[in-house]
């Protein structure tokens, strides 16, 4: 996503939730938001084959 479209949507969703977000800390959200992506989009990209099944317990 471009910054831009980050800032757009970071100012959609603090209007949708009624959260409101001061302009000194829309660069930290942002880069949070970035980083949320990168690593969403790692999952999205790891192929599974279509035998896997999800475990179920997990324990720590």
């Amino acid at each position: 996503m471009a910054p831009d479209s980050l800032d757009d949507y970071i100012d959609a969703v603090s209007k949708a939730l009624m959260l409101p977000i001061d302009d000194t800390w829309k660069p930290a959200v942002r880069a949070n938001l970035e980083v949320s992506l990168k690593l969403a989009r790692l999952v999205d990209e790891f192929a599974l084959s279509d035998e896997a099944e999800s475990a179920s317990v997990f324990a720590a």
